[in-house]
């Protein structure tokens, strides 16, 4: 059975994106709770102030959390660590450690500065962690390397440079959202907001996933990394006749996930699908339907995508390519 379809409910976008885009706390747990309803298994959210800055500090994350679970939203939720929102690296550790409602998971752009330390300080909290990777190596090695055990889910883009004219590429993808792995079931996912535990654990950490560019251990108190590379050249995808690229014969053990933005969004969930990777949607990463109308909610893109999949599924024509 496929997982189900992660939702990325605001991402960047503001108030003129549309009023399809939920700004409040309230109006993030209502389109949610919809999008959920729809068939989404995960939701991506980007908590901001009322001055609409995106934020990492506590009274702005745990206000919205504990409103999409007083809304009834019980899968997995999610929050992006970035530059974006703190800008120095220990500035973002510190605001992890603050944290005293706690997401199921976190997005953390594995090629920005601070980035181990960052994991580390996530897995000792008990967060799981989504790893948005750089593209492909140049060889032609799986850009999650050749073991990703433990916690650690890819999160890759599909840019929108060629992606219309059916040569889509690589690119270090920014954001996430996840679902449909072993984790997507545990925890809070099933129902509660997680507040945090006094200390700088909660009991213990969970197991210090190795990714590309780690040196890791298993030791909870010692997850020894080293910062990643750069990003690498963004190289296209697929074996030049539609099919997926070869290291895809070697997945990653906790799933990954692909997905585009704008002209891209519809092509990655059609490859999401083909090459077993969850999908995401939502207003944060594509503002149309697949026939080009204005997408109203959250919930109606949602519904696309598992549109799409069905149709995938069958071997049959999507909306999206009609």
């Amino acid at each position: 059975m496929r997982p189900l379809p992660v939702v990325s409910l605001n991402g960047s976008r503001g108030a003129a994106d549309g009023p399809a885009v939920p700004m409040s706390p309230e109006d993030l747990a209502r389109s949610a709770a919809e999008a959920v309803a729809a068939g989404a298994g995960e939701v991506l959210v980007h908590p901001r102030t009322p001055c609409g800055r995106e934020s990492l500090s506590p009274r702005v994350v745990g206000p919205v959390l504990r409103a999409l679970r007083d809304a009834g939203v019980a899968v997995p939720l999610a929050v992006p660590v970035s530059v974006a929102t703190e800008p120095d690296p220990a500035g973002r550790v510190a605001r992890v450690r603050s944290w005293t409602v706690l997401p199921d998971r976190a997005v953390v752009r594995w090629a920005e500065p601070g980035a181990a330390e960052l994991v580390r300080a996530l897995l000792l909290r008990g967060i799981a962690v989504d790893a948005a990777l750089p593209a492909a190596e140049a060889d032609g090695t799986a850009p999650w390397g050749r073991e990703l055990p433990g916690e650690v889910r890819p999160v890759l883009e599909l840019t929108g440079r060629g992606a219309a004219a059916g040569e889509p590429t690589w690119g270090g993808a920014r954001g996430p959202g996840p679902a449909g792995t072993r984790q997507a079931t545990r925890g809070a996912g099933r129902g509660g907001t997680r507040e945090a535990a006094p200390g700088p654990g909660r009991g213990g950490a969970r197991e210090a996933a190795r990714v590309p560019g780690w040196a890791g251990t298993r030791e909870a108190a010692q997850v020894g990394v080293r910062e990643p590379a750069p990003e690498a050249a963004v190289p296209r995808i697929g074996d030049g006749d539609g099919g997926p690229p070869g290291w895809l014969r070697e997945p990653p053990a906790a799933g990954w996930v692909l997905f585009g933005r704008d002209a891209a969004a519809w092509p990655a969930a059609r490859l999401a699908v083909r090459w077993g990777a969850v999908v995401r949607t939502g207003v944060g990463d594509v503002l149309r339907l697949p026939d080009g109308r204005p997408a109203r909610s959250n919930a109606e893109l949602v519904g696309a995508a598992r549109e799409i999949e069905r149709a995938e599924s069958r071997g049959g024509p999507t909306a999206a390519s009609r």
